[in-house]
């Protein structure tokens, strides 16, 4: 529901600063960096949500390959990768997020910290959906 209000919300601002510039003859001064920040946060809150439910592009030929309890031990290879990544997302991500935290975007004057908020933010939530994801897979049988 929140990455739908996102889009919306970041359809709107896109519109309004098309209508303003082109038919008004004056763009907004904030909507396209709002629209930005609103992007990157979708982004990553969508990988999550998409990891998640499978949704992500994806190689099939391993998982096609394997049979039983192999393809089981690949799933588990596949979320462990996948739980670093996130965790190099989540450290990486605040150690950034702390840097930019003084700079202040131009049109909007918001923090930096907000957009780069979204990195470790999308991490920790790739992290817990993967680590849920290997505990299905050991409660299967």
């Amino acid at each position: 529901m929140f990455m739908a209000l996102l889009l919306f919300l970041m359809t709107i601002l896109i519109f309004w600063q098309v209508f303003a510039r082109f038919v008004m003859g004056s763009p907004l001064s904030f909507s396209e960096e709002l629209a930005r920040f609103m992007m990157v946060w979708l982004a990553f809150l969508g990988s999550a949500y998409a990891f998640r439910y499978g949704s992500l592009i994806s190689m099939d030929l391993l998982v096609e390959l394997f049979k039983g309890v192999w393809l089981k031990w690949l799933y588990v290879l596949i979320y462990m990768i996948s739980i670093g990544f996130a965790f190099i997302l989540v450290v990486y991500g605040i150690d950034m997020m702390i840097r930019v935290e003084p700079q202040v975007a131009p049109s909007t004057r918001l923090s930096m910290m907000w957009p780069y908020l979204a990195v470790p933010v999308g991490g920790l939530l790739i992290f817990m959906n993967a680590l849920s994801l290997m505990i299905d897979t050991f409660k299967k049988n």
